[in-house]
């Protein structure tokens, strides 16, 4: 598998890429730039929509919208043009901020934070319903990543990034419980961000300071590596009419000179087959 660049861009810290079938655009975010970026690979059209926070993630809202993962909270904002926004819930905590999101088969939105200084125990995941009522799933997490579920939704994939590991809970529904190790990184390999899960119930992970994104198979194996120029991928997607193309998204923050793809968004044609996404029902 080889990549390509889908959108060269400077990002400090891209993360969240998302397929947003209703409008075939992929949706991605710039964390500490406070930017959500759109892109139709049909067209190649783009835009950039800017936040007044820091936001750790945009998935799409059924009514039309974006949902906002934001450092005070969730958001919403209507659909392509309004700018409207409101806040669904408010949590400010000084010194935290937002991260990785995900939408699940029920409509609600997992959302996770961490501390800017990255202390352990200082982040938390929560399901926040499409209402707004919010239940804290996890309140001892230090660096809040990727959320994904198995393709009959009875598996949830959670990653907390300094335990190295993916855990895998049993899903009913709403509720995760029963915690365990789904796989872990090797040590030198990078440490595990972001993650998608394809139709076949493989486990796609980036690799932050990895170069590369890894495919775990069902049983937690590692199957095939993804090599990018990149140091820094945070997370990855299915995405394109078919969900076959895989999106990455990357980091330019950190390394003293960073390599010139470093914060673009990549996507590797073919890669896969992926699942189609749920959009947040409030």
């Amino acid at each position: 598998m080889t990549y390509e660049v889908a959108v060269r861009e400077a990002a400090a810290l891209g993360e969240g890429p998302t397929w947003d079938a209703a409008s075939g655009r992929l949706i991605w975010v710039d964390i500490l730039s406070s930017r959500i970026h759109t892109y139709h690979p049909g067209t190649g059209r783009r835009t950039v929509m800017p936040t007044e926070q820091h936001v750790g993630a945009a998935k799409p809202r059924a009514g039309g919208g974006l949902v906002v993962n934001l450092r005070d909270g969730i958001g919403l904002y209507g659909p392509e043009g309004s700018r409207s926004f409101r806040w669904l819930l408010r949590d400010p905590v000084p010194g935290r901020r937002a991260n990785d999101a995900a939408v699940a088969p029920d409509g609600a939105l997992w959302a996770g934070t961490m501390r800017y200084d990255e202390a352990p125990g200082g982040g938390t995941l929560a399901r926040v319903a499409p209402d707004g009522r919010s239940t804290t799933v996890l309140g001892d997490v230090s660096v809040s990543n990727g959320i994904g579920w198995s393709p009959d939704g009875q598996l949830m994939y959670y990653i907390d990034t300094p335990t190295r590991t993916v855990d895998v809970f049993d899903f009913d529904g709403q509720l995760a419980h029963n915690r365990k190790p789904f796989t872990s990184v090797e040590t030198g390999a990078g440490h595990p961000d972001g993650l998608t899960v394809d139709a076949a119930g493989g486990v796609w992970v980036a690799l932050w300071d990895g170069g590369a994104v890894h495919r775990y198979a069902p049983d937690g194996s590692l199957d095939h590596v993804v090599e990018l120029p990149v140091r820094r991928p945070t997370a990855c997607a299915f995405g394109g009419p078919g969900l076959t193309d895989l999106y990455i998204t990357s980091a330019r923050v950190g390394p003293a000179t960073p390599h010139p793809l470093a914060g673009s968004l990549l996507v590797v044609p073919g890669a896969g087959r992926g699942l189609p996404g749920t959009a947040f029902g409030g």
